[in-house]
């Protein structure tokens, strides 16, 4: 595993305490940087922050100004904020569009990229004050591609690509980079909340015939996530395991 230098660097990972989140947790403290997990289950965050060594904040992502409070918190305790992984996010259920259960599609829709907003918007100004910053979004291949029978989900996603090229437009200029990952599945507790059939249709899609490992999507994050990654911004890159066409 190569080292990604994240000396000195204080980070933030949504949805850490488990799947995705952790694998980058863990693989950032190895680079250096001092971690904090935000994630909405108590019990497990600080498990998990106890661990491995990280940091823990209970924070529920749809709350703006829960969100902006929690960073707030990052900086009293460490004084900056240099990076920023928006990985927290729910499956929702499987229905046709025409079935999907409003309140359904609104808390998918309300976690999955109202959260991401509001973490991005509760950093950014403590970004933009240091002239530093780092944020990769967690979006989805589904946000590319539309699943069948995951219109909240794969819309969800599709909007976090947006928001990524737009930030990354706005803050370009300021040493900040904004980009976002477009994974295919990896068998995290996600899975919990999918049908089977589900899931049969995901691997079916993949042309390397396997879920991503949690430690592959890690493995990029923490590139993107550093100071090396000093030109590109407002881009997507693929981790689906040659499903993506584009």
């Amino acid at each position: 595993m190569n080292r990604i230098d994240l000396d000195g660097r204080v980070a933030i990972v949504t949805g850490g305490a488990q799947g995705i989140g952790r694998a980058v947790a863990e693989r950032f403290l190895v680079s250096g940087a001092t971690v904090w997990l935000w994630d909405r289950d108590a019990a497990l965050v600080e498990a998990t922050a106890a661990e491995i060594g990280a940091k823990a904040r209970v924070v529920d992502q749809t709350d703006a100004e829960a969100v902006v409070a929690a960073a707030a918190d990052v900086m009293a305790a460490d004084g900056r904020i240099d990076v920023l992984v928006a990985n927290a996010g729910i499956a929702g259920a499987n229905a046709t569009l025409w079935d999907y259960d409003l309140a359904e599609w609104r808390r998918v829709i309300d976690i999955n990229l109202n959260g991401v907003f509001h973490c991005c918007r509760a950093v950014v100004p403590h970004m933009l004050a240091a002239g530093y910053g780092r944020i990769v979004n967690v979006a989805s291949i589904a946000g590319k591609e539309g699943n069948p029978n995951a219109a909240a989900y794969s819309a969800s996603k599709a909007g976090v690509i947006a928001l990524t090229k737009s930030l990354g437009k706005e803050t370009a200029g300021k040493n900040i980079a904004v980009n976002c990952v477009t994974p295919a599945a990896a068998r995290t507790a996600i899975f919990d909340q999918m049908k089977q059939e589900h899931i049969d249709y995901m691997l079916s899609k993949i042309p390397r015939a396997r879920f991503l490992e949690v430690n592959e999507a890690a493995a990029m994050i923490a590139w993107l996530a550093s100071e090396e990654n000093s030109f590109t911004t407002g881009a997507v890159f693929d981790l689906s395991g040659g499903r993506a066409t584009y």
